[in-house]
């Protein structure tokens, strides 16, 4: 790869390259099995970003010396689980001791040598698709707290949980010249994320704010002072790149910076071919929203209006 993207790609002919990638993190749920099925997803969805398929994985766990061996197990079992939804398999992994506990992979994909993503080639008037809600950053710092709702809590497992295949099998079934560039929104946020798609690809991407996917709770963790400190370091970095129309403060902004856990993918796809992609998820139920446009501008430029 020439530029920074979501995973390293290795050619192997002209039909076929290898796509890998590796992530891991400490909790973000308490319950065992459902951050290990979070981790996993995560970590998967950076093969998914590049339209590849994941073949393996493998376990990269640290677990602290005192911990209950059915409380690892039952993380493992969320990571293989999931795998085993995506069509790969575990191959085995590596563990270590750590006084906080940490799950994820490394995945291994096979990718089409001439037509995987990038997070480089968004165009003056492309469309942008979102594909999960934002706001986990925000629910989790409230599961953290102990001050979520149970409602909220569950809406946030079952979009971190999603593996982003669904959309990736969609994308690959468009037509391929309307898909420009491809990236999923993870620990950077929206704006960081979209600041490096719009810096390769020497663009400005414009965001509506009212368009934007959030899931239930996020608004009302934000106005409880839910924040984790990830979005004040996402602001404080990626905000000299980011406007906000005048009526937007830092409510908006909080959304607009949270650190997304296996987050959706961010899809800059040709105006021209726009309605037929949105129509291709919608007859598919898979969840897709149109959240703003590629304009001419500075490069890496992000404008929320």
């Amino acid at each position: 790869m020439a530029a920074p993207d979501d995973a390293a790609v290795f050619r192997l002919d002209d039909n076929l390259s290898l796509v890998a990638t590796a992530d891991f993190f400490a909790p973000v749920v308490d319950d065992a099995y459902e951050f290990g099925a979070i981790a996993a997803a995560n970590a998967l969805s950076d093969i998914y970003a590049m339209g590849g398929e994941p073949k393996l994985a493998l376990n990269l766990a640290a677990f602290p010396k005192d911990w209950d061996a059915s409380v690892n197990g039952e993380i493992l079992r969320g990571g293989a689980e999931k795998v085993l939804e995506a069509g790969a398999v575990i191959a085995g992994g590596h563990s270590t001791y750590d006084d906080e506990p940490k799950y994820g992979l490394a995945v291994i994909g096979m990718v089409p040598t001439n037509s995987f993503y990038t997070n480089e080639g968004a165009q003056t008037g492309d469309i942008l698709f979102l594909t999960k809600p934002l706001g986990t950053g925000v629910i989790a710092t409230a599961i953290k707290r102990k001050k979520s709702d149970d409602l909220f809590i569950r809406s946030a497992v079952a979009s971190m949980s999603r593996l982003n295949a669904g959309a990736a099998k969609l994308l690959r079934h468009s037509d391929t010249t309307a898909i420009h560039a491809v990236t999923d929104i993870t620990g950077f946020s929206l704006a960081g994320h979209g600041h490096e798609m719009a810096e390769l690809s020497g663009v400005t991407l414009q965001f509506d704010f009212d368009k934007l996917p959030k899931l239930d709770g996020a608004e009302a963790c934000i106005d409880a002072g839910l924040v984790p400190g990830g979005t004040n370091r996402n602001k404080d970095y990626y905000g000299q790149w980011t406007t906000t129309a005048s009526g937007l403060g830092e409510k908006e902004d909080a959304l607009i910076f949270d650190p997304q856990t296996s987050g959706g993918l961010l899809i800059s796809a040709d105006a021209t071919h726009a309605d037929s992609v949105e129509q291709i998820f919608n007859e598919s139920s898979e969840p897709i929203w149109r959240i703003g446009e590629v304009v001419e501008g500075t490069a890496g430029h992000i404008v929320v209006m």
